[in-house]
């Protein structure tokens, strides 16, 4: 069902009554009951197959024997109904939301052809209610991911994750998504491995599909930029650019990632804030759209 505008969301909006800061820790109830409405409208043939495949998952990854020790002889569409509107712990209510959107999962589902396409459109009202409220996450290529500046989401994460969601660039999409899920978990410097890994396996993909000579094994970033270079993936014009573009890539995502992430901490403790994470996704996510852009794959 389509988003409605109404007239006290206006008022809030012109009273600028809306937040400036992202929630992560917090759903409210009128959220948790759109997000609901929005499965229901979605799963019109299949909600009970899918609630089914979900309450699996779900109980198998938690080690739990159910989800709810209240729910006696509810049907599994109650089970996650209850969990979604009730649950106290946010990242599991955060699971469950993820895995019915994952159209992965859905495509399992008996009959599901007939509810396969109000899909894409639940995901993006799912998207623009999280907005709404002002919940710092989007569903973003079967997963949700935390969002931390608007601007930086529409402008560099949602662009590169459409250019390597794709067969080609399915192993830089996987570990640019894995950085993001990281970064989500505060789990810092597994948050830069993975930008690095993401950032060579694109440099990787586009000498492979240019026929251009590397070692798949041995060549790092520094060697796969020059790589790069050589084989003019740039054009001519930036020629007088290429010491200082040069420089910017071999100085920027691979440095970061060494200094702070990728080699033993020695006897101090070494930590890397969430701003510095949040940079790195960013600049990674920056790049690899200039690069897969320059390719022209």
């Amino acid at each position: 069902m389509a988003v409605t505008d109404l007239f006290s969301k206006r008022r809030k909006r012109g009273d600028n009554q809306t937040p400036s800061t992202y929630c992560y820790d917090e759903l409210s109830t009128q959220l948790r009951q759109q997000i609901w409405y929005i499965v229901q409208d979605t799963f019109v043939e299949s909600l009970g197959e899918m609630c089914v495949v979900v309450n699996d998952i779900l109980c198998r990854e938690y080690g739990q024997s159910s989800l709810l020790s209240t729910v006696g002889t509810y049907r599994y569409s109650n089970t996650i109904q209850s969990f979604i509107l009730y649950y106290y712990n946010v990242d599991e209510v955060l699971d469950a939301i993820e895995l019915l959107f994952n159209d992965h999962i859905f495509n399992t589902i008996e009959g599901y052809e007939k509810d396969a396409q109000n899909l894409k459109k639940a995901i993006e009202e799912l998207n623009y209610r999280f907005k709404e409220h002002n919940v710092g996450y989007q569903f973003q290529a079967n997963q949700i991911i935390r969002v931390d500046s608007m601007y930086m989401q529409l402008e560099v994460v949602e662009p590169v994750l459409k250019l390597i969601n794709n067969v080609l660039f399915s192993g830089a999409c996987d570990e640019y998504l894995k950085a993001h899920k990281h970064y989500k978990a505060g789990n810092n410097k597994e948050c830069l491995n993975e930008c690095l890994k993401a950032f060579e396996s694109t440099m990787k993909i586009i000498c492979k599909e240019k026929g251009w000579n590397y070692d798949q094994e041995k060549d790092t970033a520094s060697k796969l930029i020059a790589i790069c270079f050589g084989n003019g993936l740039f054009p001519e014009y930036m020629t007088q650019q290429f010491t200082s573009l040069r420089s910017m890539l071999e100085s920027g995502i691979p440095p970061i990632r060494n200094r702070n992430g990728g080699h033993g901490q020695g006897d101090i403790i070494k930590t890397v804030s969430d701003s510095l994470a949040r940079y790195t996704i960013n600049l990674t996510g920056c790049t690899i759209i200039f690069l897969i852009e320059q390719s022209g794959l």
